[in-house]
């Protein structure tokens, strides 16, 4: 298995050949950024410091980041800014489906900032969003990228029972990191998550992602396979994390191109109908692809 390693500080090797890519500033891009802009709305792509923010701008593509930027928990792989959030902005539903409208989007991707704050974690704002999109864009699909809850299984409800076209709830990480990448998440927490939504809603697709080289094994990375694909899941990301500061983790291996191959044919072997996995996937990369059931990357 080739890898390149970083050195103490995680910052500083070189970047391998294959994690280096143009940075596409044409198509749509500017009109993208002045619309979020001038709808005062925030996305991953921004937030998250997303490595494909020019690609999917320039396609005329986005991914809504709801219930403000900062977000109550501090995963130290994570680029949203954390802290005490503001009162949620009751104008945000509807500002998100008149972008979604103005993009012409047949398949918008909606995540949010966790939210432990709040008593049902946000839930009801992410159902007014998905409302709010479906009432002026009937024919767009939606696609909920959430929070665990706080476990809080009455809000997963209230955000599934809405009927999003994909749910989502990333993973991230294999269990023995949880505590060094998601303090404050657990494992067999988000997990319940997923399952209770396959349980409850029969035939909805359920989508995870995690991230490599942060230091987990091959077998590990396995062995969440297997237990998304057990909790129900049919979708999966897999993509290789970067660095977005010094207050994060270092960065402990680039993993290879043909490493996310096998763990690609792995995924397909468990039985997941739709598999992203490359150096820069993320959750909703190619999103409506994946949902499509296209999604090999």
């Amino acid at each position: 298995m080739a890898r390149y390693r970083h050195g103490e500080t995680g910052a500083t090797a070189r970047l391998p050949e294959w994690m280096r890519r143009p940075i596409a500033r044409e198509g749509s891009y500017e009109t993208v950024k002045q619309l979020m802009e001038r709808l005062e709305l925030h996305t991953v792509c921004d937030s998250a410091r997303c490595p494909n923010r020019g690609e999917c701008y320039s396609s005329g593509t986005a991914t809504f980041l709801v219930a403000g930027d900062v977000c109550t928990r501090g995963c130290r792989f994570c680029a949203v800014d954390g802290g005490a959030p503001a009162p949620l902005d009751p104008g945000e539903p509807a500002h998100i489906a008149e972008a979604v409208l103005a993009m012409r989007l047949k398949h918008a991707v909606v995540t949010m900032v966790t939210r432990d704050d709040l008593p049902d974690g946000g839930a009801a704002h992410v159902v007014a969003v998905i409302s709010a999109i479906r009432e002026v864009s009937p024919g767009t699909r939606v696609e909920v990228l959430v929070s665990d809850f706080g476990g809080d299984l009455g809000a997963v409800d209230a955000v599934s029972g809405a009927g999003p076209d994909v749910f989502n709830h990333n993973i991230e990480t294999v269990p023995r990191l949880y505590g060094q990448v998601r303090p404050g998440a657990e494992y067999q927490r988000s997990l319940d998550v997923l399952a209770h939504v396959a349980r409850s809603r029969a035939g909805m697709p359920l989508k995870s992602g995690l991230m490599v080289g942060l230091g987990e094994t091959p077998a590990e990375v396995e062995t969440v396979l297997r237990d998304l694909r057990e909790a129900g899941c049919t979708l999966v990301t897999i993509g290789q994390y970067l660095r977005p500061g010094a207050r994060h983790l270092p960065v402990a291996e680039f993993v290879s191109p043909e490493t996310f191959d096998r763990y690609a044919r792995l995924a397909e072997e468990l039985g997941f109908t739709g598999v992203a996995s490359a150096p820069f996937v993320r959750s909703s990369y190619h999103a409506g692809e994946m949902a499509d059931g296209e999604a090999s990357v």
